[in-house]
């Protein structure tokens, strides 16, 4: 049985999500932010089987909105059926998947049988298709020995220094991540989401007891700062931030290393990097660096199964994809007079 999930459901839901984008604190944060949000949910009245939250946006000077659902399972057909139907009630063009499943052969075959039902074609990606994952249920020693010799030598390093890593779950805790994330997104040249944006989203998952803020400290001054969500026995590392200043001393080896021991002390069995590029990455791409700092911690390179479109709406989705076209293109012009 196909049903919408309720405020009651709210326990059982976050015990069958598959990652904090589909729990149901980030929902209840989403609706903050004025976006409108509907929750599915597989029973046959006693157990629970796949969620999947979906956040609708609204199309900017249109009546049209678009459904979101990231990192959710590859809906089965009866799903499909009624998020399409929810879909077209809520004047959605398409409802963009983008399921926390691998790259397997069995999960592509059954994205295709869903393509004999349905107009699901390969979409644009919002979400990275890689990440690195780490096993974190394995013994300090063995994490340490499995990781790239340079690394193990930054996390001594750091700790030689005196930098220091505490969690701060404070009001000024997140001032001071907002003030580094302002820094970082002017130095590497990217866009990022508004203060109110995070602060709603820290608040929110603080509440919930799923949100970590980390800071690494060094001489008194705050060089880096981490925001964390746990879900289901595996650690995320969504957001983080640093200085310039005094990197000499390695502060964010250290930070990633006690990352992965408040994951162990937590009870979780996997940490999840959230992103990370291919498994061939282009050194000249600007985030070869942070894709390098992940991959010397030795976690797994996973793929998932990439982008699929749920057309609601055949003309207008062809009429949005080219106008999506168009928006990148201006973004990257945007983006090279910053430089």
């Amino acid at each position: 049985m196909i049903r919408e999930a309720t405020e009651k459901d709210k326990k059982i839901f976050d015990k069958a999500a598959r990652h904090p984008l589909q729990s149901w604190g980030w929902g209840e944060f989403r609706k903050q932010t004025g976006v409108g949000v509907w929750r599915l949910m597989e029973t046959d009245g006693k157990e629970t089987g796949e969620v999947y939250q979906i956040t609708w946006h609204k199309i900017p000077k249109t009546k049209f909105f678009i459904g979101y659902c990231p990192k959710s399972a590859i809906p089965c057909k009866e799903a499909l059926e009624a998020i399409k139907k929810e879909a077209e009630k809520k004047r959605a063009i398409l409802v963009k998947f983008e399921p926390n499943e691998r790259n397997r052969e069995k999960e592509i075959k059954r994205i295709e049988a869903l393509k004999n039902d349905f107009s699901f074609p390969e979409g644009k990606p919002l979400f990275t298709k890689y990440t690195f994952q780490l096993d974190i249920s394995k013994s300090e020693e063995e994490l340490l020995k499995n990781m790239h010799q340079k690394t193990r030598y930054n996390i001594r390093l750091a700790e030689k220094r005196g930098v220091k890593i505490v969690e701060d779950n404070s009001e000024q805790g997140f001032e001071e991540y907002w003030k580094l994330t302002e820094e970082t997104t002017k130095r590497q040249k990217f866009f990022a989401h508004s203060k109110s944006y995070h602060q709603k989203m820290w608040q929110t998952m603080i509440r919930d007891g799923s949100g970590h803020l980390l800071k690494a400290i060094h001489e008194g001054q705050v060089l880096t700062t981490w925001v964390l969500f746990e879900l289901n026995g595996v650690l995320y590392y969504p957001y983080g931030a640093s200085t310039e200043k005094n990197r000499e001393v390695m502060a964010s080896n250290l930070m990633m290393w006690e990352a992965i021991r408040l994951g162990k002390k937590h009870g979780c069995s996997m940490f999840d990097m959230w992103g990370s590029l291919g498994p061939v990455p282009d050194e000249k791409d600007p985030w070869f660096g942070f894709h390098r700092f992940k991959q010397g911690y030795g976690g797994e390179l996973t793929e998932f199964v990439g982008t699929y479109d749920l057309v609601v709406r055949p003309t207008l989705y062809q009429i949005y994809m080219m106008a999506e076209k168009l928006r990148w293109v201006g973004l990257k012009l945007v983006a090279s007079f910053r430089r």
